[in-house]
């Protein structure tokens, strides 16, 4: 019981202090506004997953305090999630140059792979690999990556905040299927906290997430699925399969617009999930197919390598490859042809 007053108390306080940033923002002109590059036509307050750090966060000390979370795990978190919230914060206030970002997201990597303790094993066709020192390298461009693909990913109402509740919720199922319940706080614990920003969030949006918010749930996902791993090795490959849709779509965009030449730090609209919600002409046909994905594709496979029925290289394979399919036939990552009017 103390556990679901914790979920609940997270998003009570992401819910309400959400509404308190909106009107911050609205009463001090802090808005998104519309550009050629834009998902959006309408201004929009921003900064709203400010929320679901602070009640994240401060909720994750009380699951350390009373045991339900190892303390490397929230110092792991906690520093990371703490430090590239404020320099998303930093960013979406006044723009920080894009190296000295990514320096900053490395920096988070290497605090968390500190006290995670790096790269555990990874298990491949029932061998158990260790990559010794290459191991915490390779993590910490993965989790630089994925800080930056959720950043590149929240580009129209609602799609990451349902995206991180189906990943945190369907992590969190996976360790109480495999007999570890109490690993599923923390996941648990995001998703909760996401889902009172959601409220506000939901299309029509009437608050974004911005850079802080963003960041945050790409680089605590990322640490999520590490954690994972270190509890039981096959759930790795079943948090990569979580995360299917914003990894195809971010990777396949990202690859596109390098072969390309183009500078990949600066705003576009290429991604499969963009050029869909122009398609359809609104944001939530295309947010719901997200949910609708996750849940009746992404959730069954993570499930079936979690409890060894799927090798978990082939669970991914047979997850990206209807999702590949879809993003190359919404073009993901091909040069958009911008409006002169």
């Amino acid at each position: 019981m103390t556990l679901w007053w914790l979920f609940i108390s997270a998003a009570g306080i992401s819910l309400v202090f959400t509404g308190v940033i909106r009107r911050y923002a609205l009463a001090h002109s802090v808005m998104d506004i519309p550009n050629e590059r834009s998902s959006h036509t309408v201004p929009t307050p921003r900064g709203g997953g400010v929320a679901i750090v602070v009640s994240f966060l401060f909720l994750l000390i009380s699951l350390g305090a009373a045991a339900y979370v190892a303390w490397v795990y929230v110092l792991a978190l906690l520093g990371t999630g703490a430090w590239v919230a404020f320099i998303g914060f930093l960013d979406d206030r006044g723009h920080i140059p894009a190296k000295w970002r990514l320096l900053a997201h490395f920096v988070g990597a290497a605090w968390a792979l500190y006290w995670l303790d790096g790269l555990p094993s990874i298990a491949v066709f029932g061998i158990t690999l260790n990559l010794h020192w290459i191991g915490p390298i390779l993590a910490a461009f993965y989790l630089v990556w994925m800080l930056n693909l959720y950043n590149f990913m929240d580009g129209i109402d609602g799609i990451a905040s349902i995206e991180a509740i189906c990943v945190a919720s369907g992590g969190a199922t996976l360790y109480v299927v495999i007999g570890h319940s109490q690993a599923a706080a923390t996941p648990a614990l995001l998703a909760f906290a996401v889902a009172g920003f959601l409220v506000w969030n939901f299309p029509p949006a009437k608050i974004f997430m911005g850079d802080a918010g963003s960041g945050f749930l790409g680089m605590v996902l990322g640490v999520l699925s590490l954690q994972a791993a270190w509890v039981a090795p096959q759930l790795l490959w079943s948090w990569l399969v979580l995360l299917g849709v914003f990894i195809v779509d971010a990777t396949l965009t990202l690859f596109r617009r390098l072969l390309r030449g183009d500078k990949v730090y600066e705003a576009h609209r290429s991604h499969a999930y963009q050029y869909a919600s122009r398609k359809y002409g609104r944001h939530l046909p295309v947010t719901l197919a997200v949910l609708v994905i996750n849940i009746a594709w992404l959730f069954p496979i993570a499930y079936l390598i979690a409890v060894g029925i799927l090798e978990g290289v082939i669970g991914i394979v047979v997850a990206y490859i209807p999702l590949l399919v879809i993003a190359v036939l919404l073009r993901a990552g091909q040069l958009e042809v911008l409006s002169k009017n």
